[in-house]
C-alpha cells in the first residue's frame, strides 16, 4: 500500500515522493511524483505520558490502557512510556504491576522490539516503551505537583523493589541527594535511561550524575535551580553539553517561546520533545488526579493542582510539533524531536524510524501538522 504522501521524513531530511508499505515494513520511499501536501513521518515518540484521554496512568482502572492508547494512536503516537509520578511505595509497585501487564502486548526492550511480532490489526495500543518511574528520589525543594510525603532519599534496595515490579526503562531522579550517584551506576548499569529533574543540582552536581551516565535532563527549567549567570545550574549545565538529551514541554505554557527557541537551538539533535500530558489531555475541561491521589484541574488547556501550580499539561504530540514550528524551528528538526530524538534517548533503534526494512510505524500529516493517518506495523489505525 501507499500513503498518499507528497513527501516524507527520511533519517531526518525530506524525500519527495510517496512511502511504500509492505508486509508491515517500510519498503520504498521516494515513490512516484510528489502529489498534494501530505508528509509522512515516523510515529511520534512520547517518554512522558502521565495519563490521557480521561486515565490517570496511576491508577488506570480496567480498560484504561486500551481508552488511552487509543487516543494516543489517533493523535498520531505510536510509542509511549507511561509516567508514574511519586506517590506512596506500595502504589507505585502496584502501578508497576499494571504497566507491566499492558506491556506484555508490546515488546519492552531494543532487541525484543527488533524481533517480536507485530500486534494484529485493529489492536489499537502503542507500543510500550516502559515505565517512566518520575521519583520518589526527588528533590523537596522542586517537588512540584509531586506528594512531598512519598519522596524518599536514594536507597539500593528500594530501587531493586521498583525495578523488579515493572519494566522501568526511565527513572528520573534529582542528582544531589546523598546516594543519587549510587543509583545512577544501578540503572546505568541495567540499561535504564537516568534523566535529572525535579532538582536543586548545581552544576556541579549535574556534571557528576552526567559523568557517571545520566544522559537526560526532565522537562528543561521546570521544576529545576533557577540558573544565575554565576550559577548555571543543571539546566545550563546540560544545554552545554553534547551526550545529554533535553526534554521540554512546548505548550506555551511551561516555558516562554523565547526560552523555547534558545533551548531548541543549543540542544540541536538531542531537543525532545514530551508531552507531560495527564488524565486530561484529549479529554473534556474538568477535574482529574494525578498519581492516582492528586486532584487537578484543568480548564482551557492548563492543568493545575489546588495549590496553584502547573500539573502536568494537556498537550499532544502534534500540537507540540506545531508549537516548536511556529517557533522558527525547521519542520524536519520539530518532528525529529518527536521521533527519532527520543528513540535514541530510549535507546530504541527500532523506533522514530522511516526508511526502507523499517518497521512501518508512522503517522501521515495534512498541511495543518494534523494526523490524517497513522500505522502500526503496518496496519491503519487513524
Amino acid at each position: 500500500m501507499r500513503l498518499g504522501a507528497s513527501r516524507a521524513l527520511v533519517d531526518g531530511d525530506w524525500v519527495d515522493g510517496d512511502v511504500e508499505v509492505l508486509d508491515g515494513r517500510v519498503a520504498a520511499v521516494g515513490v512516484g511524483e510528489p502529489r498534494g501536501s501530505k508528509l509522512a513521518a515516523p510515529g511520534f515518540v512520547d517518554l512522558q505520558v502521565n495519563g490521557y484521554a480521561g486515565v490517570d496512568f496511576s491508577r488506570p482502572g480496567e480498560e484504561g490502557f486500551a481508552r488511552a492508547g487509543a487516543a494516543l494512536l489517533a493523535d498520531g503516537v505510536t510509542a509511549f512510556q507511561p509516567t508514574l509520578v511519586t506517590s506512596p511505595v506500595r502504589e507505585m509497585v502496584e502501578s508497576l504491576a499494571t504497566v507491566g501487564g499492558a506491556a506484555g502486548h508490546a515488546p519492552t526492550d531494543a532487541a525484543a522490539g527488533a524481533s517480536a511480532a507485530t500486534p494484529a490489526a485493529g489492536a489499537g495500543m502503542p507500543r510500550i516503551v516502559g515505565a517512566h518511574l518520575e521519583g520518589p528520589f526527588l528533590s523537596r525543594e522542586r517537588a512540584g505537583a509531586h506528594d512531598r510525603d512519598a519522596l524518599l532519599a536514594p536507597e539500593p534496595a528500594l530501587l531493586d523493589r521498583l525495578l523488579a515490579a515493572g519494566p522501568v526503562s526511565q527513572v528520573t531522579l534529582a542528582p544531589e541527594l546523598p546516594g543519587a550517584l549510587d543509583l545512577v551506576d544501578a540503572l546505568v548499569a541495567r540499561g535504564v535511561t537516568v534523566s535529572c529533574g525535579h532538582t536543586e543540582a548545581d552544576a556541579a552536581a549535574a556534571h557528576a550524575a552526567f559523568d557517571r551516565g545520566a544522559s537526560a535532563v526532565t522537562h528543561l527549567f521546570n521544576a529545576m535551580r533557577r540558573p544565575e549567570h554565576r550559577d548555571p545550574g543543571i539546566a545550563y549545565a546540560a544545554l552545554g553539553r553534547e551526550d545529554v538529551f533535553i526534554t521540554l514541554i512546548a505548550d506555551g505554557h511551561h516555558l516562554a517561546d523565547d526560552t523555547v527557541r534558545a533551548a531548541a537551538r543549543a540542544a540541536g539533535d538531542h531537543l525532545v520533545l514530551i508531552s507531560d500530558a495527564v488524565a486530561a489531555a484529549a479529554a473534556p475541561d474538568g477535574d482529574y488526579t494525578l498519581g492516582g491521589n492528586l486532584p487537578i484541574h484543568s480548564e482551557r488547556g492548563v492543568v493545575r493542582s489546588a495549590a496553584g501550580s502547573l500539573a502536568g499539561s494537556t498537550l499532544t504530540m502534534p500540537a507540540a510539533v506545531r508549537n516548536l514550528h511556529a517557533l522558527g524551528v525547521p519542520l524536519a528538526a520539530a518532528l525529529r524531536a518527536a521521533t527519532e530524538a527520543p528513540a535514541r534517548m530510549a535507546r530504541r533503534p527500532d523506533l522514530g524510524r522511516l526508511d526502507p526494512g523499517a518497521r512501518a510505524d508512522l503517522v501521515v500529516l495534512d498541511d495543518s501538522l494534523e494526523p490524517t493517518q497513522v500505522l502500526l506495523a503496518g496496519v491503519p489505525q487513524h
